[in-house]
Order: structure tokens, then C-alpha cells, then sequence
């Protein structure tokens, strides 16, 4: 197609528009008009917008403010006010609620009567002597800085199931299966706390352990019996031990007071045979100096205290035979005191 001289033209016209195409001018643009009412509804929607912001913390709450998610304050109880959202939002963890995590088992009916699943997984462990316990465990815990709570933790239960569960094992992993089934249970209740408290505060989740509390601690099933048993013998020996130690604590004092009580009669009668021997070498040597004083007289009066202890009952008739007259004198001393009424010899 020729486009010289008198030519025919493009149908497009000039610049590739066609001709018949005219664009419409911009003074016939107009924008819509905003009335009254309009604006009345704009005023209102900001104002709804404006007073979401307006919040309430429970009193058993805490109220954790984010902004566009980063955090910017912590509120206690009571009426506060945020930035609507979504530049400010606020989340109100539960501060004082005491929450309760089941390891080794899961309460299907609180009843009554309750009704319990077993978790084996959960349960089942090696203690530090290489035996086999099942091991169930209560534990009660609450939000202790919310903002950490908030922030750092994403599934609370998940993270306090796992750390409580790491926290158990670890802890019967260091003692043996007597201590864990029978004698040292309250203490390592008191471990499993303290390490449970250190993993979750190396964790930063604001969250405090109130309580670490085992249910039921016992051999597993196939050698339950057998572990019965062996109780049972320990209980017999501690019985025994318990007996021979009353009949220990009753046989020794007893013995001890008869061994004192023979003691002191052995004093006493030493204190007494000295003390005897002392007067009876006294009367002899008072008797002695008698005697040298006078010793017929002394020798006579012996002689007749020693016929009165081996003829007690002997009559005594006082003679004198020293007149030489052929005339035996004698005083009769029985009747004489007979007669006087004193009844002796």
C-alpha cells in the first residue's frame, strides 16, 4: 500500500489510532461526592476501631502487649487500653492457675470411680543398677513470668511433658531399684523437682514447678511376682532385725541394772565387813588393855560369856569355895531372881 502523494492513508489514522476512536477528555472526569452521612459512618467505624483497643486483665491474669509482634509491656488486673488492632495485640496467660501434667499414665474418667490409661513409653526406664521400673509421676506447675511464657514456649504441654519425662529419668537413672521402690522415694521426688525446674529455667519459659509428685513406682509386670517375693523377704529381715533389736534394747539396760544393782551390794558389803572388822579389832584391843589391866577378872568374865554362847541355857550358881571350913557356900541367884520378877538366868 503506497503511502505517497495522493495515496490512499492508513484506516489507523495518524500514529496507529484509528479515526473514529476519540479519547475522552479529562474535564468530563468527575470524583464522587462524599455526603454527610458518609462522613458520619467513616467518624463512627474509627471510633469502634479506636475503642477495641480498650482491654480487661483478670485478676488471675497477666496481660502481655505486642506490637506488630514485638513485645512492649506486661499489665497487671484491671481496665488498660492498646493500640487497636493490628498494630498492637495483647494475649492474658493465666498466672495463678496451677495446671497438672500426668506422666506414665492418662486419667480417661475422673470418676468416681477414676479410670486410668497406662503409657508404658512414658513409664518404663532403667534405673542406675540396670533394672527395669515403672515409674508414674504427677507434676503441678504455673506461669511465673508471662511475658518469657508468651514468647519463648510454643506448646507449653508438649515442653513440659518432654522436660518432665527427660527430668525423671535422669534422676532414676542415678539411684538403685531398693531406693527408687521403697526407701528413698520422697528424695528423689525432691531431685526430679530441682533438675525439672533447672531444664525448664535453661529454657526460659516462665514456668514454675509447684509440685513433683510419684504415683506409683513398681516392677513391670512380667516380674512383679518375683519382685513381691523378694520384698516380702526384706520385709521379714527388717521385721526380725527389728525384733532382735527390741529384745537388744530390752535385754542389755536389764542386764546393766542387775550388773549395777551387784555392784553396789558388793560395796555395800565391803563398806560393811571393813567397817565390822574395824570395830571387832577395836573391842579386841580395848578388850586387850582390860586384860592387861586385869587379867583374872578378864579371863574369868571370857570364860563365862563364852559358856553362855555354848550353853545357853545353863543355870549359874556362884560358889565360894575358899573358906576351908568343909562347908560348900552358894548363892542361889535363880530363885533370887525369880523372885524380883526379872526372868533372866
Amino acid at each position: 500500500m503506497s503511502t505517497h502523494g495522493g495515496g490512499s492513508r492508513s484506516p489507523w489514522g495518524e500514529g496507529g489510532i484509528p479515526r473514529d476512536v476519540r479519547m475522552p477528555k479529562l474535564t468530563n472526569l468527575r470524583l464522587p461526592r462524599v455526603t454527610g452521612g458518609a462522613w458520619l459512618v467513616l467518624l463512627v467505624a474509627l471510633g469502634l476501631w479506636l475503642a477495641s483497643g480498650i482491654y480487661t486483665v483478670a485478676p488471675d491474669e497477666a496481660g502481655v502487649v505486642r506490637r506488630f509482634g514485638r513485645y512492649v509491656a506486661t499489665t497487671g488486673p484491671g481496665l488498660h487500653y492498646r493500640l487497636p488492632y493490628p498494630v498492637e495485640t495483647v494475649v492474658t496467660p493465666k498466672v495463678t492457675k496451677v495446671n497438672r501434667e500426668e506422666i506414665g499414665f492418662r486419667t480417661t474418667d475422673p470418676g468416681p470411680p477414676p479410670r486410668y490409661r497406662d503409657v508404658p513409653e512414658e513409664s518404663l526406664m532403667l534405673t542406675g543398677d540396670e533394672n527395669i521400673v515403672d515409674a508414674e509421676l504427677i507434676i503441678q506447675w504455673r506461669v511465673k513470668n508471662a511475658r518469657d511464657f508468651v514468647f519463648n514456649v510454643r506448646d507449653v504441654r508438649s515442653v513440659v511433658r518432654h522436660a518432665t519425662e527427660a527430668a525423671l529419668r535422669q534422676v532414676v537413672g542415678t539411684h538403685n531399684v531398693d531406693d527408687v521402690l521403697t526407701e528413698r522415694k520422697f528424695e528423689i521426688q525432691q531431685d526430679i523437682h530441682t533438675v525439672l525446674q533447672g531444664i525448664l529455667d535453661l529454657y526460659r519459659s516462665g514456668i514454675h514447678i509447684v509440685a513433683a509428685q510419684l504415683q506409683d513406682v513398681q516392677p513391670p509386670e512380667p516380674v512383679r511376682a518375683a519382685f513381691k517375693d523378694v520384698a516380702s523377704a526384706r520385709e521379714d529381715r527388717a521385721r526380725l532385725i527389728n525384733e532382735a533389736q527390741g529384745y537388744y534394747n530390752d535385754l542389755v539396760p536389764r542386764a546393766r541394772g542387775e550388773a549395777e544393782r551387784q555392784l553396789r551390794e558388793a560395796e555395800a558389803y565391803r563398806a560393811e565387813r571393813v567397817t565390822r572388822a574395824r570395830g571387832d579389832a577395836e573391842r579386841f584391843l580395848a578388850m586387850l588393855a582390860e586384860y592387861r589391866g586385869g587379867k583374872d577378872v578378864t579371863r574369868t568374865r571370857l570364860y563365862l560369856e563364852v559358856m553362855e554362847e555354848v550353853l545357853p541355857g545353863m543355870t549359874i550358881f556362884v560358889m565360894d569355895s575358899g573358906t576351908g571350913d568343909g562347908v560348900l557356900k552358894f548363892l542361889p541367884l535363880t530363885e533370887f531372881i525369880r523372885q524380883q520378877g526379872g526372868g533372866g538366868r
